[in-house]
């Protein structure tokens, strides 16, 4: 008796064991699945954000320079800009119909952006504007001015040409853009050019 008592003490212990031992390894794998799963929400978080970065090379003889990053996301893209070398004082910032920066003077960019065909204007202005008309934005003492936006009216490489700024040019004007004169607001040289390349 007191070896069929033994023998069925053995048996309980081992089949605890054995639960105690599926539980720990079904553990283990929930604990890798919401690993997976959060990576996974991590990859798609990062995926839905479209980010290009751009450099502005001087042109016109000028020392300006810098650094403009476009973000897209959720059907926003985000723009923001920084800029080096310039004179102090207010100069206007645009988007040009190509990427095309070889020209010393940056003539190569060609005239503003302007998909749908209207006539240059203050952004958001109701008689009409470029969807390249940024605007204007203050350089200070030591030449460093920056400037940002967000807007629905861009993406990054998308298939809708009156929205897609991918193979177009980014250019600084040694002036000031007084959204006026036709069909550039008289905005002065070009000074800095960047190609908006993926």
């Amino acid at each position: 008796m007191k070896k069929l008592s033994l023998a069925f003490t053995v048996i309980t212990i081992m089949a605890f064991t054995a639960c105690k031992n599926d539980k720990k390894d079904m553990d283990a794998n929930g604990d890798a699945t919401d690993s997976i799963e959060n990576a996974m929400d991590g990859n798609s978080q990062k995926a839905s954000a479209n980010v290009l970065n751009i450099s502005l090379e001087s042109k016109s003889n000028s020392t300006a320079t810098g650094q403009i990053t476009f973000t897209e996301e959720n059907g926003m893209v985000r723009m923001e800009a920084k800029l080096n070398g310039l004179k102090p004082g207010m100069h206007a910032i645009h988007i040009h119909e190509t990427a095309d920066c070889t020209a010393a003077d940056g003539a190569s960019a060609g005239g503003h952006w302007n998909p749908t065909f209207e006539q240059h204007g203050k952004w958001g202005d109701a008689k009409g504007y470029h969807r390249g008309d940024i605007g204007n934005f203050e350089v200070n003492e030591n030449g460093s001015g920056g400037i940002s936006m967000q807007t629905d009216q861009w993406c990054i490489g998308c298939d809708d040409e009156k929205k897609n700024i991918v193979g177009k040019g980014m250019i600084v004007h040694e002036g000031t853009d007084d959204f006026v004169s036709q069909p550039s607001g008289d905005a002065g040289a070009r000074v800095a050019c960047g190609g908006i390349i993926q």
